[in-house]
């Protein structure tokens, strides 16, 4: 499950193995030192943190670009072009 949350670097120190827990898990740990966002605690790899309908909604968007690109023309006029509609 997708989750953010935010936490003081007292709470990191005092629940490291939790909080490394969670976002191995998934989440997102936004660390705050006097309540100024410094760091982030995050999953290297393995679960995602976007959901799959938002990973649909890129991917059809994309998909999109892709069907009017011609099949042989060079893609950077192509994006250029699709830049200026």
């Amino acid at each position: 499950m997708w989750h953010m949350r935010k936490t003081s670097v007292r709470e990191l120190h005092i629940h490291t193995s939790a909080l490394v827990r969670e976002a191995a898990e998934g989440g997102v740990i936004v660390i705050e030192r006097r309540g100024e966002p410094v760091a982030e605690l995050r999953p290297l790899s393995g679960k995602s943190s976007m959901p799959d309908s938002e990973k649909d909604r890129i991917f059809l968007s994309m998909k999109e670009v892709w069907d009017r690109m011609p099949l042989s023309s060079d893609s950077t006029k192509t994006i250029e072009e699709d830049r200026d509609r």
